[in-house]
C-alpha cells in the first residue's frame, strides 16, 4: 500500500492552500479592508458536530501563506475523534488576516475531517474481521493526497496514489494486452519493481490469473459464493481484493469471506464536510 509522509503533506498542503487564495482572495479581500489594518483579535475553530479531524497542516499552511504572524495553537491533531461544541484551536493575530483566510481554512478542515470520518465509520464496522478497506481514485480533483491521507486518519489504508506507483490491469488492459497472462509478463518486463494487481470478473479469469502469480488480484462485482470459492482456491498464495457494489448491507459479509481488502470508492467520493465555524473576538 502507498505511505505518505509529512514532507508529501507540507508540499501538498502547500500548492492546495496557494490555489484556494488565489481562487478566494483573488487580487484582494475587500470586505476585510473594511477593518482597520492594525486591529488584532483572537479566534476558535469549533466543531458543531462529532468527527475525525484532518487537516490541521492544510490550516497551518492557509494562514502561514495569508500571513506568517498568524499563530496556531491546536487543541487536537489529526485523527483525533472530537464531540459537537468542541474546541478544536485557537488563533491569534492580524483581524484583517484571520477574517481573509477564514473560508479557504475551514474549506480544507471540513471536508477532510468529513473523509476521515467516513473512513473511521466504515473501519469501526469490519472491526473484528481481519480485513481492511482500501480507497480508490475517485478523489476530488487536486486534492487526491489530501483525501488518501483523509482516509488513513480514518483508519483505512490508501491503496496506489495514482497511474504512476502500480499496475491495476483491468479489462480494456487485458483485450488490448491479447489476455491476463501477457498483459501480466509485459507488466512485469516494463517496470519489474512496481507492484501489479489483475482484475478478474469470473472464477475462470481468476485461475488465469492466479496461475500468472501477480501480487493481488481484484475480484470485481463477485458474488459471496464465488468470493469464498476463490479464498478456498488461492489458499493465501495470493493477496485478494473485493470490489465493486460494496455496501453497508453487504460489507461484514464481503469481510467474513476471507478476502485481504476490501475496496470502497464511497471514502472519497461521497463526502459530506463536517460543520465547522471560526469565532471571532476582538
Amino acid at each position: 500500500m502507498y505511505k505518505i509522509d509529512k514532507n508529501m503533506l507540507d508540499e501538498a498542503a502547500r500548492r492546495n492552500a496557494i490555489a484556494a487564495l488565489e481562487e478566494d482572495i483573488g487580487s484582494g479581500d475587500i470586505t476585510a479592508r473594511l477593518v482597520s489594518g492594525m486591529c488584532e483579535a483572537e479566534a476558535s475553530i469549533i466543531t458543531k458536530e462529532d468527527a475525525v479531524v484532518c487537516g490541521t497542516t492544510w490550516v497551518d499552511e492557509i494562514f502561514k501563506q495569508i500571513d506568517p504572524r498568524v499563530e496556531i495553537e491546536w487543541k487536537v491533531k489529526d485523527s483525533d475523534c472530537v464531540t459537537a461544541g468542541q474546541t478544536l484551536c485557537d488563533m491569534s493575530g492580524n483581524a484583517r488576516s484571520l477574517l481573509s483566510g477564514e473560508r479557504s481554512a475551514l474549506n480544507f478542515l471540513q471536508a477532510l475531517s468529513g473523509t476521515a470520518t467516513r473512513s473511521r465509520y466504515f473501519f469501526r464496522l469490519v472491526e473484528g474481521t481481519s480485513v481492511q478497506l482500501l480507497d480508490t481514485r475517485k478523489t476530488l480533483p487536486g486534492l487526491r493526497l489530501a483525501q488518501k491521507y483523509a482516509v488513513t486518519c480514518g483508519g483505512c489504508l490508501c491503496h496506489r496514489m495514482g497511474l504512476y506507483d502500480g499496475y491495476l490491469i483491468k479489462e480494456n488492459h487485458i483485450a488490448a494486452c491479447g489476455g491476463i497472462a501477457k498483459a501480466i509478463d509485459e507488466a512485469r518486463h516494463l517496470a519489474p519493481e512496481k507492484p501489479i494487481e489483475v482484475e478478474v470478473e469470473n472464477l475462470e479469469e481468476f485461475k488465469q490469473a492466479l496461475k500468472a502469480r501477480p501480487d493481488m488480484i481484484m475480484l470485481d462485482n463477485f458474488s459471496i459464493e464465488d468470493m469464498r470459492t476463490a479464498v478456498d482456491i488461492s489458499a493465501g498464495g495470493v493477496l485478494l481484493e473485493a470490489s465493486g457494489g460494496v455496501t453497508e448491507a453487504t460489507l461484514i459479509t464481503i469481510a467474513r469471506t476471507g478476502v485481504d481488502y476490501i475496496s470502497l470508492g464511497t471514502l472519497t467520493k461521497d463526502l459530506k464536510a463536517i460543520d465547522l465555524s471560526m469565532r471571532l473576538l476582538m
